[in-house]
């Protein structure tokens, strides 16, 4: 079979058209997030909504910074659309991050303009604060200590794919879902609205089905999976699952 145009450009240009797609998808995504906040919101006058823009900017700037020094591979990597991805990940991350992410900041906003549910109260506001902050921060950490953490779900023969064992990964199986899973249980509440703690819930769930799909996967098609699985014998929580 003949090569395509692809196929034959050389892999540091592949890593550098990788990571100019990853900065477009996520300037894109911080113009999203901020749509989806003040425009149902009918105003610019919501100083969360601007603490929790500002520091998801910053987040990505320091990620950005050690991803590039680290592994500038796994950067292009997670700028995704790759053939080999499993078709079903494309619909069930694709539910979790629309309801855990933009339909909540949609709820919080719509909150903000009709005052469905009384505020907040500032201490558990800052209370989820931190927990959104430290979901991030394992999120990160997770990256940061698995060389393959894919955007998609698939086997990356490509970049020959090995089971990731340090860092979180010694404590649970799947340490990103776990930061992803704080993120979403505090940013509902960071943004003054219980409301939105319903698609922030249906995201959850989605990523709880996601988790037991992809665990299967990975023992079924990762060389030594299942020997690291039973030595970290838990998904997502230590001692129940």
């Amino acid at each position: 079979m003949g090569l395509n145009a692809a196929s034959k450009t050389p892999p540091a240009e592949n890593v550098r058209e990788g990571i100019r797609k990853r900065f477009v998808q996520i300037a894109l995504h911080w113009l999203i997030l901020a749509a989806c906040l003040f425009v149902p919101a009918g105003t610019l006058r919501w100083p969360m909504a601007w603490v929790y823009l500002g520091i998801f900017a910053g987040w990505v700037v320091v990620n950005a910074v050690i991803m590039l020094s680290r592994s500038p591979e796994l950067v292009a990597e997670r700028a995704g659309g790759k053939d080999d991805a499993k078709g079903w990940d494309l619909v069930v991350a694709g539910l979790f991050m629309l309801f855990a992410e933009p339909v909540t900041l949609v709820v919080a906003g719509l909150n903000v303009r009709f005052g469905w549910t009384p505020p907040v109260a500032p201490w558990l506001a800052i209370a989820a604060l931190i927990v959104w902050l430290l979901g991030n921060a394992l999120f990160s950490w997770a990256m940061f200590s698995n060389a393959y953490f894919s955007a998609q779900v698939r086997i990356q023969e490509d970049r020959g794919h090995a089971v990731a064992t340090g860092g979180p990964y010694s404590v649970v199986r799947h340490p990103g879902y776990v930061g992803a899973i704080l993120s979403a249980v505090g940013r509902p509440l960071m943004l003054g609205s219980a409301w939105a703690l319903i698609p922030a819930g249906l995201g959850i769930a989605f990523l709880a089905v996601r988790t037991a799909i992809e665990d299967r996967t990975l023992h079924e098609e990762l060389d030594g999976y299942d020997l690291y699985a039973r030595r970290v014998r838990y998904r997502l929580i230590p001692g129940i699952w």
